[in-house]
């Protein structure tokens, strides 16, 4: 069946159950897991700011700035890192032969040069469930993979609560 997948991780509670669904899926098919942290400024969390070539050109930038950014994005890089140890260390101790790669750039490029490079036969990952016009202007990474992928693509959803469901049963009475 699958003997090489792909797990698209963020730091979110989704990227925790894709993990969970991947790392189950490899301990049934005895496939091989890749746990991939694409660094983007995309992600929840990430340092926010934007580097210019010139940083002495733009008002309220100065070295002590770009300084700062840079200490708060390798604090972020960091924090990727130990998530993917921490999950590999999981799906090791779970008897599933694991691996960890952390890349920068766009989330959906990179989880599909990852699956062609790597050979992967499932790519699992997250959707943040953007539709309509922030869909269209921020783009979906999900739609991207979709589209691009050399493999099948499994989209996780977080489970819909109980609280939730009682506020779409009490918003459509």
């Amino acid at each position: 069946m699958f003997k090489r997948i792909l797990a698209a991780l963020d730091r979110s509670e989704i990227g925790t159950e894709v993990f969970n669904q991947a790392l189950y899926l490899a301990k049934i098919t005895s496939a091989e897991l890749m746990l991939l942290h694409v660094l983007s400024h995309e992600e929840d969390g990430s340092p926010e700011a934007l580097i210019f070539p010139n940083i002495d050109y733009y008002p309220g930038w100065n070295e002590e700035s770009f300084k700062l950014y840079q200490e708060h994005w390798e604090k972020f890089k960091n924090e990727g890192l130990q998530m993917l140890q921490s999950f590999s260390s999981q799906a090791n101790t779970a008897g599933v032969n694991t691996e960890f790669t952390q890349n920068s750039g766009n989330p959906g490029r990179m989880i599909c040069e990852l699956a062609k490079t790597w050979n992967a036969d499932l790519i699992m990952m997250g959707r943040r469930g953007r539709s309509g016009l922030a869909e269209f202007f921020l783009g979906s990474q999900s739609n991207y993979v979709l589209h691009h992928a050399p493999c099948s693509v499994q989209i996780v959803h977080l489970p819909v609560s109980a609280k939730t469901q009682e506020q779409e049963v009490v918003s459509n009475q």
